[in-house]
Protein backbone atom coordinates (compact mmCIF):
# COMPACT_ATOMS: atom_id res chain seq x y z
CA UNK A 1 0.00 0.00 0.00
CA UNK A 2 0.74 3.57 -0.40
CA UNK A 3 1.22 5.90 2.67
CA UNK A 4 1.62 9.44 3.35
CA UNK A 5 2.83 10.36 6.57
CA UNK A 6 2.91 13.86 8.25
CA UNK A 7 4.95 14.24 11.87
CA UNK A 8 5.52 17.61 12.56
CA UNK A 9 7.71 17.50 14.83
CA UNK A 10 11.34 15.64 16.38
CA UNK A 11 9.37 13.42 18.42
CA UNK A 12 6.80 12.66 15.65
CA UNK A 13 9.88 11.59 13.33
CA UNK A 14 10.58 9.27 16.27
CA UNK A 15 7.23 7.18 16.47
CA UNK A 16 7.13 7.61 12.71
CA UNK A 17 10.34 5.79 12.22
CA UNK A 18 9.05 3.04 14.46
CA UNK A 19 5.92 2.85 12.78
CA UNK A 20 7.32 2.51 9.16
CA UNK A 21 9.89 -0.15 10.12
CA UNK A 22 6.58 -1.99 11.25
CA UNK A 23 4.71 -1.24 8.64
CA UNK A 24 7.94 -2.75 6.08
CA UNK A 25 7.80 -5.45 8.07
CA UNK A 26 3.95 -6.46 7.42
CA UNK A 27 3.50 -5.09 4.17
CA UNK A 28 6.53 -5.74 2.14
CA UNK A 29 5.10 -3.62 -0.60
CA UNK A 30 5.02 -0.35 1.46
CA UNK A 31 5.56 3.27 -0.13
CA UNK A 32 5.79 6.16 1.59
CA UNK A 33 5.73 9.75 1.10
CA UNK A 34 6.27 12.10 4.17
CA UNK A 35 6.83 15.02 6.21
CA UNK A 36 8.94 14.33 8.83
CA UNK A 37 13.20 14.47 9.93
CA UNK A 38 16.02 12.50 9.45
CA UNK A 39 14.87 9.33 11.16
CA UNK A 40 11.99 8.65 8.67
CA UNK A 41 14.46 9.18 5.88
CA UNK A 42 16.29 6.39 7.11
CA UNK A 43 13.20 4.14 6.63
CA UNK A 44 11.39 5.65 3.66
CA UNK A 45 14.37 6.82 1.65
CA UNK A 46 15.63 11.05 1.57
CA UNK A 47 14.12 11.60 -1.70
CA UNK A 48 10.25 10.88 -0.65
CA UNK A 49 10.73 13.28 2.16
CA UNK A 50 8.31 16.54 1.74
CA UNK A 51 9.54 18.75 4.23
CA UNK A 52 11.43 18.77 7.02
CA UNK A 53 9.46 19.63 10.73
CA UNK A 54 12.59 21.48 11.36
CA UNK A 55 10.71 24.14 8.62
CA UNK A 56 7.56 23.77 10.28
CA UNK A 57 7.92 24.03 13.60
CA UNK A 58 6.11 27.08 15.09
CA UNK A 59 5.49 27.65 18.89
CA UNK A 60 2.88 29.54 20.54
CA UNK A 61 -0.03 31.07 20.03
CA UNK A 62 2.10 34.69 18.57
CA UNK A 63 4.93 32.60 17.28
CA UNK A 64 2.02 30.98 14.79
CA UNK A 65 0.38 34.35 14.22
CA UNK A 66 3.29 35.47 12.61
CA UNK A 67 4.32 32.80 10.67
CA UNK A 68 0.35 32.33 9.24
CA UNK A 69 1.65 32.90 5.56
CA UNK A 70 4.21 30.38 5.79
CA UNK A 71 1.67 27.92 7.47
CA UNK A 72 -0.70 28.62 5.07
CA UNK A 73 1.59 28.11 2.28
CA UNK A 74 2.49 24.59 3.50
CA UNK A 75 -1.23 23.58 4.25
CA UNK A 76 -1.71 24.22 0.81
CA UNK A 77 1.18 22.72 -0.91
CA UNK A 78 0.24 19.47 1.33
CA UNK A 79 -3.22 18.96 -0.13
CA UNK A 80 -1.73 18.90 -3.65
CA UNK A 81 0.99 16.70 -2.84
CA UNK A 82 -1.56 14.37 -1.44
CA UNK A 83 -3.75 14.27 -4.62
CA UNK A 84 -0.73 13.98 -6.59
CA UNK A 85 0.19 10.99 -4.37
CA UNK A 86 -2.55 8.78 -4.57
CA UNK A 87 -2.24 7.22 -1.20
CA UNK A 88 -4.08 4.54 0.15
CA UNK A 89 -3.68 5.59 3.75
CA UNK A 90 -3.09 9.08 5.07
CA UNK A 91 -1.07 8.49 8.38
CA UNK A 92 -0.74 11.84 10.75
CA UNK A 93 1.08 11.76 13.83
CA UNK A 94 -0.14 14.41 16.59
CA UNK A 95 0.88 17.65 15.16
CA UNK A 96 -3.52 18.68 15.37
CA UNK A 97 -3.41 22.58 14.45
CA UNK A 98 -2.10 21.84 11.26
CA UNK A 99 -2.97 17.80 10.79
CA UNK A 100 -6.49 18.63 11.66
CA UNK A 101 -6.90 20.32 8.40
CA UNK A 102 -5.19 17.92 6.65
CA UNK A 103 -7.66 15.29 7.84
CA UNK A 104 -10.98 17.37 7.10
CA UNK A 105 -8.83 17.77 3.48
CA UNK A 106 -8.21 14.04 2.89
CA UNK A 107 -12.11 12.80 3.89
CA UNK A 108 -13.10 15.62 1.21
CA UNK A 109 -11.42 13.16 -1.13
CA UNK A 110 -12.18 9.51 0.17
CA UNK A 111 -8.69 8.90 1.36
CA UNK A 112 -8.72 6.78 4.81
CA UNK A 113 -7.42 8.81 7.75
CA UNK A 114 -5.84 7.54 10.37
CA UNK A 115 -4.34 9.41 13.45
CA UNK A 116 -1.27 7.68 15.49
CA UNK A 117 -0.62 9.49 18.64
CA UNK A 118 -3.57 11.74 19.03
CA UNK A 119 -4.23 15.12 19.86
CA UNK A 120 -4.58 16.20 23.16
CA UNK A 121 -7.73 17.62 23.44
CA UNK A 122 -8.11 16.10 26.85
CA UNK A 123 -6.16 19.02 28.11
CA UNK A 124 -7.18 21.68 25.33
CA UNK A 125 -9.94 22.29 22.19
CA UNK A 126 -12.18 19.24 23.88
CA UNK A 127 -14.45 20.55 20.86
CA UNK A 128 -11.74 19.20 17.95
CA UNK A 129 -13.65 15.65 18.99
CA UNK A 130 -16.59 16.36 16.70
CA UNK A 131 -13.83 16.99 13.25
CA UNK A 132 -12.02 13.76 14.80
CA UNK A 133 -15.62 11.67 14.70
CA UNK A 134 -16.27 13.49 11.04
CA UNK A 135 -12.91 12.77 9.76
CA UNK A 136 -10.45 10.30 11.20
CA UNK A 137 -11.49 6.72 10.36
CA UNK A 138 -9.26 5.03 12.95
CA UNK A 139 -7.30 6.74 15.58
CA UNK A 140 -4.54 4.79 17.94
CA UNK A 141 -4.08 6.27 21.62
CA UNK A 142 -0.68 5.52 23.45
CA UNK A 143 -1.50 7.12 26.89
CA UNK A 144 -4.11 4.69 29.21
CA UNK A 145 -7.10 7.37 29.83
CA UNK A 146 -7.08 8.91 26.29
CA UNK A 147 -9.21 5.52 26.06
CA UNK A 148 -11.65 5.83 28.52
CA UNK A 149 -11.57 9.64 27.94
CA UNK A 150 -12.59 8.99 23.98
CA UNK A 151 -14.98 6.03 24.40
CA UNK A 152 -16.63 6.82 27.58
CA UNK A 153 -16.67 10.60 27.71
CA UNK A 154 -17.72 10.56 23.84
CA UNK A 155 -18.73 7.16 22.37
CA UNK A 156 -16.26 7.24 19.68
CA UNK A 157 -14.18 3.95 19.63
CA UNK A 158 -10.27 3.83 20.02
CA UNK A 159 -7.01 1.84 20.12
CA UNK A 160 -5.02 1.67 23.04
CA UNK A 161 -1.46 0.59 21.38
CA UNK A 162 0.57 1.13 24.26
CA UNK A 163 3.49 4.11 24.39
CA UNK A 164 6.13 3.96 21.56
CA UNK A 165 8.47 4.93 23.95
CA UNK A 166 8.35 2.15 25.17
CA UNK A 167 9.72 0.28 22.16
CA UNK A 168 12.42 3.40 21.28
CA UNK A 169 14.37 2.65 24.32
CA UNK A 170 14.02 -0.87 24.22
CA UNK A 171 15.19 -1.48 20.96
CA UNK A 172 18.39 1.07 21.47
CA UNK A 173 21.64 -0.37 21.81
CA UNK A 174 23.57 -0.44 24.98
CA UNK A 175 25.87 2.43 25.86
CA UNK A 176 29.05 1.66 26.80
CA UNK A 177 29.67 4.58 29.93
CA UNK A 178 33.66 4.60 29.51
CA UNK A 179 33.31 4.91 25.92
CA UNK A 180 30.84 7.40 25.91
CA UNK A 181 32.13 9.77 27.99
CA UNK A 182 35.54 9.31 26.25
CA UNK A 183 33.83 10.04 22.72
CA UNK A 184 32.25 13.19 24.72
CA UNK A 185 34.92 14.73 26.35
CA UNK A 186 33.41 14.00 29.69
CA UNK A 187 34.72 13.67 32.95
CA UNK A 188 34.00 11.47 35.46
CA UNK A 189 31.81 13.38 37.64
CA UNK A 190 28.13 12.22 38.25
CA UNK A 191 25.97 14.02 35.37
CA UNK A 192 23.10 16.39 35.23
CA UNK A 193 21.10 16.41 31.67
CA UNK A 194 19.94 19.86 30.40
CA UNK A 195 16.90 18.66 27.71
CA UNK A 196 15.85 22.64 27.04
CA UNK A 197 13.86 21.73 24.00
CA UNK A 198 14.07 21.26 20.25
CA UNK A 199 12.73 24.94 19.05
CA UNK A 200 15.26 28.01 19.13
CA UNK A 201 13.17 30.31 20.84
CA UNK A 202 12.36 27.46 23.90
CA UNK A 203 15.89 26.52 23.95
CA UNK A 204 17.00 30.13 24.56
CA UNK A 205 14.10 30.87 27.35
CA UNK A 206 15.08 27.65 29.05
CA UNK A 207 19.00 26.90 28.43
CA UNK A 208 19.95 30.56 30.13
CA UNK A 209 18.37 29.68 33.34
CA UNK A 210 19.21 26.05 33.51
CA UNK A 211 23.30 26.97 33.14
CA UNK A 212 22.56 28.99 36.57
CA UNK A 213 23.47 25.52 38.16
CA UNK A 214 26.23 25.01 36.97
CA UNK A 215 28.23 26.85 39.38
CA UNK A 216 25.93 26.13 42.62
CA UNK A 217 26.93 22.19 41.62
CA UNK A 218 30.24 21.58 40.95
CA UNK A 219 30.57 18.41 41.67
CA UNK A 220 28.43 17.69 38.80
CA UNK A 221 29.20 18.17 35.40
CA UNK A 222 26.13 19.70 33.42
CA UNK A 223 25.78 18.12 29.92
CA UNK A 224 23.78 19.37 26.88
CA UNK A 225 21.79 17.34 24.87
CA UNK A 226 21.29 18.63 21.63
CA UNK A 227 18.97 17.78 19.25
CA UNK A 228 19.33 17.21 15.54
CA UNK A 229 17.16 20.17 14.54
CA UNK A 230 20.05 22.54 16.25
CA UNK A 231 23.51 23.14 14.86
CA UNK A 232 25.98 22.49 17.37
CA UNK A 233 27.25 26.05 16.93
CA UNK A 234 23.73 27.83 18.44
CA UNK A 235 24.32 25.59 21.65
CA UNK A 236 28.17 27.08 21.86
CA UNK A 237 26.99 30.47 22.51
CA UNK A 238 25.58 29.83 25.85
CA UNK A 239 28.63 28.17 26.86
CA UNK A 240 30.55 29.89 29.80
CA UNK A 241 31.81 27.67 31.77
CA UNK A 242 34.54 24.49 31.60
CA UNK A 243 32.04 22.18 33.42
CA UNK A 244 29.34 22.26 30.37
CA UNK A 245 29.16 19.72 27.79
CA UNK A 246 27.32 19.28 24.72
CA UNK A 247 26.48 16.02 22.56
CA UNK A 248 24.10 16.06 19.66
CA UNK A 249 21.61 13.29 19.13
CA UNK A 250 22.43 11.03 21.49
CA UNK A 251 19.84 11.87 23.87
CA UNK A 252 18.91 8.42 24.85
CA UNK A 253 22.48 7.44 25.58
CA UNK A 254 23.30 10.83 28.03
CA UNK A 255 20.04 9.60 30.22
CA UNK A 256 21.38 6.37 30.45
CA UNK A 257 23.91 7.79 32.47
CA UNK A 258 22.63 11.00 33.93
CA UNK A 259 22.42 10.54 37.56
CA UNK A 260 19.52 14.21 37.40
CA UNK A 261 17.63 16.06 34.50
CA UNK A 262 16.15 19.24 34.23
CA UNK A 263 13.38 18.68 30.89
CA UNK A 264 11.40 21.23 29.32
CA UNK A 265 7.83 20.20 29.28
CA UNK A 266 6.79 17.44 26.81
CA UNK A 267 7.94 14.34 25.13
CA UNK A 268 10.92 14.33 26.90
CA UNK A 269 9.44 14.43 30.51
CA UNK A 270 8.19 10.99 29.88
CA UNK A 271 11.86 9.43 28.28
CA UNK A 272 13.63 10.73 31.28
CA UNK A 273 10.82 9.23 33.47
CA UNK A 274 11.77 5.92 31.30
CA UNK A 275 15.18 6.00 31.96
CA UNK A 276 14.73 6.18 35.83
CA UNK A 277 16.34 9.55 35.85
CA UNK A 278 15.13 12.17 38.66
CA UNK A 279 14.08 15.36 37.43
CA UNK A 280 12.86 18.84 37.59
CA UNK A 281 9.91 19.48 34.91
CA UNK A 282 10.47 23.09 33.37
CA UNK A 283 8.41 25.34 31.00
CA UNK A 284 8.66 29.28 30.39
CA UNK A 285 6.76 30.20 27.03
CA UNK A 286 6.34 33.56 25.51
CA UNK A 287 4.41 35.61 27.74
CA UNK A 288 1.38 36.36 25.49
CA UNK A 289 1.11 32.56 24.22
CA UNK A 290 1.09 31.72 28.02
CA UNK A 291 -1.20 33.64 29.18
CA UNK A 292 -3.47 32.82 26.25
CA UNK A 293 -2.81 29.19 27.14
CA UNK A 294 -3.18 29.27 30.62
CA UNK A 295 -7.16 30.38 29.54
CA UNK A 296 -7.93 27.55 27.27
CA UNK A 297 -6.18 24.38 28.81
CA UNK A 298 -9.34 22.97 31.00
CA UNK A 299 -9.17 20.41 33.63
CA UNK A 300 -5.83 19.84 33.38
CA UNK A 301 -3.68 19.66 36.57
CA UNK A 302 0.05 19.17 35.73
CA UNK A 303 2.21 19.65 32.44
CA UNK A 304 4.19 16.67 32.63
CA UNK A 305 3.28 13.37 31.02
CA UNK A 306 4.60 11.91 34.11
CA UNK A 307 2.35 13.54 36.30
CA UNK A 308 -1.03 12.95 34.11
CA UNK A 309 -0.29 9.70 33.63
CA UNK A 310 -0.19 8.75 37.46
CA UNK A 311 -2.40 11.24 37.98
CA UNK A 312 -0.21 12.95 41.02
CA UNK A 313 2.88 15.13 41.62
CA UNK A 314 5.48 12.93 41.36
CA UNK A 315 8.28 15.18 39.18
CA UNK A 316 8.19 18.94 39.83
CA UNK A 317 7.04 20.96 37.64
CA UNK A 318 8.23 24.35 37.58
CA UNK A 319 6.02 26.53 35.25
CA UNK A 320 6.38 30.55 33.70
CA UNK A 321 7.81 32.51 36.66
CA UNK A 322 8.23 29.74 38.93
CA UNK A 323 10.61 28.56 36.59
CA UNK A 324 13.63 30.96 38.58
CA UNK A 325 17.16 30.10 39.41
CA UNK A 326 16.16 29.71 43.65
CA UNK A 327 13.48 27.90 42.75
CA UNK A 328 15.42 25.06 40.70
CA UNK A 329 18.51 25.07 42.54
CA UNK A 330 15.74 24.04 45.70
CA UNK A 331 14.59 21.27 43.27
CA UNK A 332 17.75 20.39 41.88
CA UNK A 333 19.29 19.82 45.26
CA UNK A 334 16.16 17.83 46.37
CA UNK A 335 16.21 15.04 43.18
CA UNK A 336 20.22 14.81 44.38
CA UNK A 337 19.22 13.60 47.91
CA UNK A 338 19.01 9.93 48.32
CA UNK A 339 15.80 9.50 49.98
CA UNK A 340 13.69 11.58 47.82
CA UNK A 341 14.79 10.06 44.99
CA UNK A 342 13.77 6.61 46.44
CA UNK A 343 10.19 7.66 45.93
CA UNK A 344 10.58 8.95 42.28
CA UNK A 345 11.69 5.45 41.63
CA UNK A 346 8.82 3.64 43.08
CA UNK A 347 6.42 6.45 41.16
CA UNK A 348 8.34 5.55 37.91
CA UNK A 349 7.91 1.75 38.09
CA UNK A 350 3.93 2.54 38.59
CA UNK A 351 5.04 4.46 35.71
CA UNK A 352 5.70 2.05 33.43
CA UNK A 353 3.01 -0.34 34.53
CA UNK A 354 0.23 1.78 33.54
CA UNK A 355 1.93 2.51 30.12
CA UNK A 356 2.10 -1.30 29.17
CA UNK A 357 4.42 -3.31 27.53
CA UNK A 358 6.56 -3.26 24.03
CA UNK A 359 4.88 -3.44 20.86
CA UNK A 360 3.33 -0.08 19.90
CA UNK A 361 4.47 0.20 16.51
CA UNK A 362 3.72 -3.20 15.59
CA UNK A 363 0.15 -3.00 17.20
CA UNK A 364 -0.25 0.13 14.86
CA UNK A 365 1.06 -1.14 11.72
CA UNK A 366 -1.39 -4.50 12.15
CA UNK A 367 -4.27 -2.50 12.99
CA UNK A 368 -3.35 0.41 10.16
CA UNK A 369 -2.79 -2.89 7.79
CA UNK A 370 -6.08 -4.86 9.20
CA UNK A 371 -8.90 -1.62 8.92
CA UNK A 372 -7.39 -0.31 5.57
Amino acid sequence: MKYYIIAGEASGDLHASNLMKALLQQDKHSKFRFWGGDLMSQIGGNKNLVKHYRDLAFMGFAEVIMNLPTILGNIKFCKKDILDFKPDVLILIDYPGFNMRIAEFAKKNNIQVHYYISPQIWAWKENRIKKIKRDVDQMYVILPFEKDFYEKKHNYPVHFVGHPLLDAIADRKQVNPEQFRKENNLNEKPIIALLPGSRKQEIKKMLSIMLKMVDKFNDHQFVIAGAPSQDLGFYKQFIKSENISIVENKTYDLLSLANAALVTSGTATLEAALFKVPEVVCYKGNTISYQIGKRLVKNIKYISLVNLILDKESVTELIQNDFNTKSLENELFKILDHKYRKKIFADYYELEQKLGGKGASENTAALIIKNS
